[in-house]
């Protein structure tokens, strides 16, 4: 795919995603760090939609050259009459620092987005990615909302690049001849998607782009699970006063297991219990016993009830 064709795709990309986009005034919002892949994001979006975009760099001081990347970046955006912010967190990053430093950065760049009016948010997430994503999760045991991987919009979040390969990307900033940033986290075996990308690395004759396909199939059998659930929701779970009752239960396990959640997130919305926590208590339902899941009473029987459970009194 050449750069002319690349920059229609990503054009087509947006107007499928956010159908409205090409007849409003929206700006679309871009998470550029520097690298190959938001750099493309950056120049593709610059010429699919001059004038209407925005960007920001965040800097989450966790390493010595990150302020430099930043402004890296931010000279990029002035050459071509971009706006560019750069983002720091308030409160330095620990713990799981990949984990943490996501939560940091998407809080940011909200923040910025609610600050600049900015609708959308595009981030530079590739085939390659929802590749190494879809395989972390086969690892991780994930069932079919976690193997629907990245989605291509999530709320005010837009991924473009899904069906784009990493080599697309790369060669397309190397046609502008800029020399894009090397994050070294992006070398650091200690994370677990560092290792699964060099295993990957060694496939070759692979269309990665079709991880894409694989991932979008998944969305799409997740999606209508959830309607059908929606609609035997509303038929057979109902509130209480105390809690709701769900009056059928003999459904295939998949659709049981949601429509247990639903029960749940009923009686409390916050409590998002573990995997095999929700088995064992379909389990016990299904043989007809009680037991409690967080602070939920569930009782099984020809219908199953959800409430609080009684408070424990102090001997």
């Amino acid at each position: 795919m050449d750069d002319t064709a690349l920059v229609d795709h990503f054009n087509a990309a947006i107007v499928s995603l956010l159908p409205g986009f090409a007849n409003n005034d929206d700006i679309l919002g871009l998470a550029v760090s520097g690298g190959p892949d938001s750099l493309a994001l950056l120049l593709l979006a610059h010429e699919a939609f001059p004038k209407r975009i925005a960007a920001a760099t965040v800097d989450h001081q966790l390493r010595r050259e990150a302020r430099d990347e930043a402004l890296f970046v931010a000279n990029l955006c002035a050459e071509r009459g971009i706006s560019h912010s750069i983002l720091t967190p308030r409160i330095p990053i620990r713990g799981s620092i990949q984990a943490e430093a996501r939560k940091a950065r998407y809080s940011l760049l909200h923040g910025w987005m609610e600050r600049a009016n900015i609708a959308w948010l595009a981030t530079a997430h590739h085939a390659d990615d929802q590749l190494e994503t879809l395989v972390m999760r086969i690892l991780r045991g994930s069932g079919l909302d976690g193997m629907s991987a990245i989605r291509a919009r999530r709320g005010h979040i837009v991924r473009p690049l899904l069906d784009i390969t990493k080599n697309q990307l790369v060669e397309f900033v190397q046609s502008h001849e800029i020399e894009p940033i090397d994050d070294p986290s992006n070398q650091d075996q200690g994370f677990d998607r560092v290792r699964v990308r060099n295993a990957l690395a060694g496939l070759e004759g692979f269309d990665v782009s079709l991880a894409n396909h694989s991932a979008a199939a998944l969305e799409d059998a997740r999606v209508a699970l959830n309607w059908m659930v929606d609609g035997l929701a509303a038929d057979h779970l109902s509130k209480t006063e105390t809690g709701c009752v769900l009056a059928k239960t003999d459904f295939p396990h998949e659709i049981q297991r949601r429509l247990v959640l639903k029960a749940i997130h009923i009686c409390d919305p916050a409590l998002s219990p573990r995997g095999e926590q929700l088995e064992r208590t379909i389990a016990a339902l299904g043989t007809n016993q009680t037991t409690t899941i967080g602070n939920i009473l569930c009782q099984g029987g020809e219908q199953w009830t959800f409430s609080p459970a009684p408070r424990r009194q102090n001997s």
